[in-house]
């Protein structure tokens, strides 16, 4: 059985969206002096793999801590698209996948996932993303969680995120920035559990899967 972590690692040298509070991890407490090691951790809320809340988008949408376990526990497709369209998925896009009708968790690879290289890697403006009429037939579809492995499921110079608007306004939890690169498309039990900040628009996570034979 084997399992995967998906996630990428926080450090200064993880890729944040631009605008967004770099990482900044500083010594606050040592061995040498204190006995112990103790960090201090600056990072904003959408850092490194992390989930999405409705609350990113509304003040009355659901907040990271008060998302059901159980939407971020469970059967998980992930599939591999190639859009016909280059950078921008659309409906015939995911209707030509066969996801099966009860499948309620999906996670997207696409050639986003060539973008996590082992070396120092920049922001990249170009990569994979839904178009909004792919979000809204995901919500038809009543999926309850969309992953994508890059920083966004919109495209850098969307005009109003309208995949994220038509997502979180539907209920449906949003991870992104997941790392794809070593896991081929299959049925697998997701876990993705962000860190429960009371209230928060989102959250950093750790993100595993875990290949159903």
């Amino acid at each position: 059985m084997p399992i995967y972590d998906v996630t990428i690692p926080i450090s200064p040298a993880t890729i944040c969206w631009p605008g967004d509070p770099p990482v900044i991890i500083s010594p606050e407490k040592t061995v040498a002096e204190h006995g112990y090691n103790l960090s201090r951790i600056c990072m904003g809320s959408h850092t490194g793999t992390h989930i999405d809340a409705p609350r990113h988008l509304s003040h009355k949408g659901t907040p990271v801590d008060r998302i059901l376990v159980d939407t971020l526990i469970g059967k998980a497709y992930v599939f591999e698209i190639a859009p016909r369209e280059g950078l921008i998925i659309q409906p015939t896009d995911l209707a030509a996948l066969g996801i099966p009708r009860e499948a309620t968790r999906l996670l997207f690879k696409t050639a986003n996932s060539d973008l996590w290289g082992t070396g120092p890697q920049t922001f990249e403006q170009h990569f994979v993303h839904l178009s909004k009429k792919a979000a809204h037939w995901l919500v038809e579809r009543q999926v309850k969680l969309v992953g994508i492995d890059y920083l966004s499921v919109d495209a850098f110079a969307s005009d109003g995120v309208p995949a994220h608007r038509e997502l979180l306004g539907a209920g449906i939890v949003i991870v992104e920035a997941l790392d794809l690169s070593h896991v081929t498309a299959g049925v697998y039990q997701l876990v993705v559990l962000p860190l429960k900040i009371a209230g928060g628009d989102g959250a950093p996570a750790r993100a595993v899967l875990i290949r159903q034979d």
